[in-house]
Order: C-alpha cells, then structure tokens, then sequence
C-alpha cells in the first residue's frame, strides 16, 4: 500500500499554511487528484522565482528539491520550463507560493 498523501489534500494543506501565515498560494496547473506529481514554485521580494520538485533519494525517501531558479535574466526561458513539464505530465501540479521565505514549507514537507 502506498503511504504517500493524495496530491489533492498535500496542496490544499500546503495553501492553508501559506495563507495561515499571511502569505498567497495558488494552484496554476492541478494534476492528478491522487497522485500527481507536484512542483512548488516560491517567489522571492524581487518576484524571481524557485522551482522544487519531489526527487528520490538515494537513500530511499523523496524529497522536495530545489530544479530551476528564476532570474531576471532568465525568465522566458524558466516559463518555457514551466510549460514543458506541463506538456509532458499531465498529471503535473504547479503550485505557486507568494511569502517570504517560502523554503521553509519546502523543509517542513521533507521532515
């Protein structure tokens, strides 16, 4: 049996944080209800942006890993990203969180 939370309650739990604590969260792409993957994009003060996405250890658990960073520089090229991890699973939750330092959700859904 599989242990893992359904995708559905793992981002509705990961918004009501956010929001608890003063911050905005929005889904931009829902995947599957159950067991769709699920990238995390936090913005920082200057809006750029950082992708995590749940990857496999080698030691066995997955955990939320920092993928992309977004910069100034870079930006059409971090959107493109977006957009072709969407077309290929589309499955694929994107969930944006707008609060300073967001990471700390990150490291809160790993432990």
């Amino acid at each position: 049996m599989d242990s893992r939370l359904p995708a559905h309650l793992e981002v509705s739990g990961l918004i009501r944080a956010v929001e608890t604590e003063g911050g905005f969260a929005a889904v931009l792409s829902r995947g599957e209800k159950d067991a769709g993957t699920i990238l995390i994009l936090t913005i920082d003060s200057d809006r750029n942006g950082a992708l995590y996405e749940r990857m496999p250890q080698l030691d066995g658990p997955r955990i939320f890993t920092q993928t992309k960073i977004q910069t100034p520089e870079n930006k059409a090229e971090f959107d493109e990203y977006l957009a072709r991890r969407k077309h290929q699973d589309s499955d694929l939750w994107i969930v944006e969180l707008d609060i300073p330092n967001g990471e700390r959700f990150i490291a809160a859904l790993n432990s």
